[in-house]
């Protein structure tokens, strides 16, 4: 009961971060709801018994991904042009928090019709840290590995771009 419970109030702090996110004026503002959003999933993946899962959602995305985001941000230097109202919500975040509710709608639908089948017998060592590491860079997921560390580079190298024109 209390494990469900966190779950629940886990997955609702991950709801709340996410829209965040999308409302947020400040780009550092809206980076650090980000970080809050997945240290909630990575509580989430813990409540699920998926602990490698959950360490490399912290030392992934929650460190090296957001240092990522925010140097691009700083580096940038994104200024506001006044003040910013606060509990005024734009168009575009109105549109983008419905959008995301009817997309969450469908999930919860889609995941409500397989939590209900029978779970398939897995093989021994499924999930084990060598068998992720052996479908990650010497299986069928090693061109899509590869081609997420490719955009990194690449949008990285387009934030450079970006900040030397102006200077």
């Amino acid at each position: 009961m209390t494990e469900s419970v966190l779950f629940y109030l886990f997955s609702l702090a991950a709801i709340v971060a996410g829209a965040s996110v999308i409302t947020q004026r400040s780009p550092i503002a809206s980076a650090l709801s980000l970080v809050v959003c997945f240290f909630a999933l990575a509580a989430d993946y813990v409540m699920l018994d998926a602990h490698f899962v959950a360490v490399v959602q912290v030392l992934v995305y929650a460190g090296a991904i957001m240092v990522l985001f925010i140097f691009v941000i700083m580096l940038l230097n994104i200024r506001e042009t006044g003040p910013t109202p606060t509990g005024v919500i734009s168009f575009r975040a109105g549109v983008g928090l419905a959008v995301a509710g009817l997309l969450g709608v469908a999930v919860i639908a889609v995941l409500d019709s397989v939590v209900h089948k029978a779970p398939a017998e897995l093989e021994p060592g499924y999930g084990s840290i060598k068998a992720i590491g052996g479908a990650l860079f010497g299986g069928a997921y090693l061109l899509p590995f590869e081609a997420v560390s490719l955009l990194l580079t690449v949008g990285m190298i387009g934030a450079v771009v970006l900040a030397k024109r102006e200077v």
